[in-house]
């Protein structure tokens, strides 16, 4: 049976869950509000790996969530065991301000206040000559810009000045 009216979903299979032993749909293509509409369908059940379409539908928290168990869902996929705590993190930095953010250069990474830090994520050349051209400072604050300069970093032992002054005798 050919089923179609849904925007944005452009096929659908019927699929076995193994563990359960259930039927369910699985499409090519999202659309949480409209599917959200039909009376049938189990909305605590539907879910979609779309997570701009979490956000814009249930909002950030949901977003983060859905952050995580993707990440979960490629790692396990792999076969690597990270600690459920190194994804939360990653998950709590690309929602903290409030919206889904990437990690790379159009997001996280892209938005640092250091000029050496953004240049050491990617596109070098273009971070520089745009500092350069409108006398941006950096103020060697962070660990990566402490790194490339050389510097100590001030964290741990390194954010102690302690001096030994031996008696004299």
């Amino acid at each position: 049976m050919r089923l179609k009216g849904i925007p944005n979903i452009t096929r659908a299979n019927v699929q076995l869950d193994d563990k359960t032993g259930e039927y369910y749909l699985s499409t090519i293509g999202s659309n949480l509000t409209r599917v959200s509409e039909i009376e049938t369908i189990d909305r605590n059940r539907t879910y979609t790996n779309n997570i701009i379409e979490i956000f814009d539908f249930l909002g950030i928290e949901a977003a983060r969530q859905a952050i995580v168990d993707e990440l979960q869902a490629t790692l396990d996929g792999a076969r690597l065991e990270v600690d459920v705590r190194h994804l939360l993190l990653v998950a709590d930095v690309m929602t903290s301000e409030g919206e889904v953010r990437a990690i790379g250069r159009h997001g996280v990474s892209g938005t640092k206040h250091s000029i050496l830090a953004r240049a050491a994520f990617e596109v070098t050349v273009n971070h520089l000559l745009k500092a350069g051209v409108i006398g941006e400072k950096d103020y060697l604050t962070g660990v990566a810009e402490n790194i490339i300069v050389g510097q100590p970093i001030s964290l741990g032992t390194g954010s102690v000045e302690l001096f030994y002054i031996p008696d004299k005798e």
